[in-house]
C-alpha cells in the first residue's frame, strides 16, 4: 500500500522559510518521480514542483528561485525547502508520485502553510 505522510507546515511570516518532509513507503521510492501540489482555499490543485528518479528538478514559475525541491532515496523521503515564503503559498501542501503532475490525487493528510503577518 503506497503511504505518504507530509510534515513541516506551519505558521510563517511573509520572508520565512520552511521545510516540508514527505516520507514514502508501499513502492519503490528511488525509481519514482516525485512532485509537491498544493491547493489554497476555495481553489484547485496546483503542480508546485516535481524531481524525477534521476534528480531532474521542475518548478511552476510563481516559486522558482524561492523553492528546492530534493529527495534522500536511502531514507524514502521528498523535500521541499521553501524560502521567501508570499502571502500566495498559503495552502495545504501534498506530496505525490508523479513528475509534472500527479499520478492520482493525493491521498495524504497533507502539511498547511500558512504565511501571515
Amino acid at each position: 500500500e503506497v503511504q505518504l505522510v507530509e510534515s513541516g507546515g506551519g505558521l510563517v511570516q511573509p520572508g520565512g522559510s520552511l521545510r516540508l518532509s514527505c516520507a514514502a513507503s508501499g513502492f519503490r521510492f528511488a525509481w519514482a518521480d516525485m512532485c509537491w501540489v498544493r491547493q489554497a482555499p476555495g481553489k484547485g490543485l496546483e503542480w508546485v514542483s516535481g524531481i524525477s528518479s534521476g534528480l531532474l528538478t521542475y518548478y511552476t514559475d510563481s516559486v522558482k528561485g524561492r523553492f528546492t525541491i530534493s529527495r534522500d532515496n536511502a531514507a524514502n523521503k521528498v523535500y521541499l525547502q521553501m524560502n521567501n515564503l508570499k502571502t500566495e503559498d498559503t495552502a495545504m501542501y501534498h506530496c505525490a508520485i508523479g513528475l509534472r503532475r500527479p499520478n492520482t490525487p493525493p491521498a495524504g493528510q497533507g502539511t498547511q502553510v500558512t504565511v501571515s503577518s
